[in-house]
């Protein structure tokens, strides 16, 4: 890790006609926390957090590219289904 900052994530995804982009981010302050921000059509819906206080340095980068890939996915997997029955 560069000077001990995580990368984030940024991917944008269309399902079931929904454009949508999902943004994890990595604070430091008041507590390390990852937060992923999902947009749909740019407008904010939803922020889902995961705290970081007890995952150690050399692990945060991949726990926060979990983190968001498993937001990605339930999503994903939510309107996919929401679309068959529809």
């Amino acid at each position: 890790m560069d000077a001990g900052i995580p990368m984030g994530r940024l991917d944008m995804i269309e399902v079931a006609g929904k454009k949508m982009t999902f943004q994890t981010e990595y604070f430091s302050n008041p507590s390390p926390r990852a937060e992923t921000k999902v947009y749909f059509g740019g407008a904010l819906k939803k922020v889902f957090e995961r705290e970081l206080t007890s995952v150690s340095e050399s692990e945060m980068e991949k726990v926060i590219h979990a983190f968001h890939q498993e937001k990605v996915d339930e999503i994903v997997a939510m309107l996919r289904k929401k679309s068959e029955t529809s």
